[in-house]
Formats: C-alpha cells, structure tokens, sequence
C-alpha cells in the first residue's frame, strides 16, 4: 500500500498545480492523503509558492465541502458505508457544534476531526457561505504555516 501511495504522490507532483489540487482535494475530503508533501515538493521544484498556496486551499476546501454536502444529504447510512464515519462519531460531534455555528468550519483543517466537522455540520445545515468562508480560511492559514515552518528549517538547515 505504501508503494501506491508513493507512486500517486509522485505523480501528482509530477502534475504540478493540477496534481497539487487533486492532493489537497483527496487530503480534504475523508481520504487520508498527505496533501503536504505534494506542497513542500512543488515549492521545491520552484513553482510560484502563491500559485501552490491557492491551488491547495482550493483543494482542500472543495474536499472538505463534500464531506459537507455528504452530511447535509442527512444520508447516514451512506456516510457509515463510503465515508466509513460512525453514527455516534457524527451524533457525537454534531451535539458538540450545537449552537457554535458555521465559523467552526474554520477547524475543517484538523487532523482525524476536521472531516467529521465538515460531515456534522452540513448535517446542522449551517450557513453555506459563512461554512465556506471559515473552512477556506482556516485551510489557507494552516498551508501558510506549513511552508513558513517548512522554509524556516530547511533556511536552518542550509546555513
């Protein structure tokens, strides 16, 4: 498995701002996906690091929107089939988001939670815009500190 996973991480850079879109999309949706390492790559290999910083968080958010609309169909059972999420992980987690509102999109970039929270608030049919908003910006600053941690150490390691 590791191997494919490699091989589709390889491909996908070699694809450039188009691999790194379906990256981030894959990472954003419940696909455990390292959206990350197809980012730092392409920084790497000297694409323009806003060209990669707008292509991932498009990505990433349009990812993190299915899981979105997946729970706003209120389709449980498909979301336990093809998601592969728990009742009681979404039950749990829309009770928690009860009455937060829509800018709780803005934690869709945690690890292990971040899809549950897309999936848990399209079930609370939050706001669209507002969802979008807060999911887009909390992804874009979550990419932002990664490459300015990324280009902090390797600057560390190169002198």
């Amino acid at each position: 498995m590791d191997a494919f996973v490699d091989s589709m991480i390889q491909l996908l850079i070699e694809w450039g701002l188009p691999g790194m879109f379906i990256a981030a999309l894959l990472a954003g949706s419940v696909v455990p996906f390292s959206s990350e390492v197809v980012l730092v790559a392409l920084v790497q290999l000297g694409l323009p690091p806003v060209a990669c910083l707008v292509s991932a968080t498009l990505g990433n958010t349009a990812g993190g929107m299915t899981c979105y609309y997946m729970g706003r169909l209120g389709k449980i059972h498909w979301i336990e089939k093809y998601l592969k999420v728990k009742k009681e992980k979404v039950d749990r987690m829309v009770s928690f988001l009860q009455g937060k509102g829509a800018m709780m999109a803005f934690f869709a970039f945690l690890p292990a939670i971040g899809s549950l929270i897309g999936i848990s608030l399209g079930f609370l049919r939050s706001n669209i815009w507002l969802t979008t908003s807060a999911m887009l910006t909390g992804k874009l600053l979550r990419y932002i500190l990664l490459l300015y941690v990324f280009e902090s150490a390797w600057e560390a390691i190169a002198s």
